[in-house]
């Protein structure tokens, strides 16, 4: 279980050019406004005051454009147009390189680099390089230690929202992707599609190295940084370093003195959700005990 709650996490990382759109529309948005802001400056400065222009700006900023689908408004006549063609299905921008179309410029633009492999950011720690900007923010927070999102119900906190996202679930119970097979549940469906190649035996991924074959490519990046001899991931303690994050993780609470797996029987605390597995295994004395009472009841 804890493999793959490390694949989930390497998951969370991989590119996706639909989910990232919206964000990246916003950010296309607000340099969008700080172009128009500029034109309009110079336009001020041609044929009006100083004052003239702020007042001027100020009006066209409180000129609304509402959508009438689904009641977003937008401060700008070019964004409120971008957003209409959502709702209307118009994508007049198509990839030369398969069916695929778009709404604007900017996510044809992203979508390309999927067949160039174009990937222009590029992290200034570990050399990776990503298609979007804010995969490479997502992945620099990784560095960073920075857990900007956090769970209100039990304070735990996260690097992406996606991963609060998921883990809310856990408060909720709510595993919506249910295997077929086995009846087991899952959180996510990168987490569903992996466990569904247990049962078929797939393992498409293999190491030129040495042959070892992974059922995702995530597993198998994450595998050559042993022969490598990468290890981009170093303690702030020591400086030891790590070919993952999660094993960075787990060796800080070494440092820090964390255990945040616990055993509800006795109440033992471990650094490792496998030291907790291995305890209840052996199993744990009061757990004993609480089965052999229920025997004599």
């Amino acid at each position: 279980m804890e493999f793959i709650k490390e694949e989930s996490d390497a998951e969370t990382h991989r590119e996706t050019e639909e989910q990232r759109e919206p964000m990246q529309e916003k950010e296309e948005s607000r340099v969008n406004d700080e172009e128009e802001k500029h034109l309009i400056q110079e336009a001020g400065e041609k044929s009006c005051s100083r004052s003239e222009m702020k007042k001027k700006v100020s009006q066209e900023a409180s000129n609304s454009f509402v959508c009438p689908a689904c009641g977003k408004s937008f401060t700008h006549k070019g964004h409120f147009n971008e957003h209409v063609k959502i709702h209307s299905g118009v994508k007049p921008f198509s990839c030369p390189h398969c069916q695929k179309s778009f709404t604007c410029k900017g996510h044809l633009k992203r979508h390309v680099r999927i067949h160039t492999g174009e990937r222009p950011y590029a992290c200034t720690q570990c050399g990776k390089s990503f298609k979007c900007a804010t995969n490479l923010k997502d992945h620099q927070r990784s560095h960073s230690g920075e857990r900007a999102f956090r769970c209100e119900q039990c304070g735990k906190n996260f690097i992406l929202a996606s991963n609060l996202k998921a883990h809310l679930k856990i408060h909720t119970n709510e595993k919506p992707y249910v295997c077929a097979v086995c009846g087991k549940g899952f959180l996510r469906l990168g987490c569903f599609n992996d466990h569904q190649k247990i049962h078929t035996g797939e393992r498409a991924h293999m190491c030129f190295e040495c042959g070892d074959t992974f059922t995702r490519s995530s597993a198998l990046k994450q595998h050559q940084k042993i022969h490598s001899g990468e290890k981009p991931y170093t303690c702030s303690h020591c400086g030891k370093g790590f070919t993952h994050s999660g094993a960075l993780k787990r060796h800080e609470r070494v440092h820090t003195g964390e255990r945040p797996y616990h055993c509800t029987a006795c109440g033992r605390r471990f650094t490792q959700s496998s030291d907790l597995q291995n305890h209840i295994k052996k199993p744990c004395p009061m757990l004993s005990h609480a089965v052999n009472t229920e025997k004599l009841c």
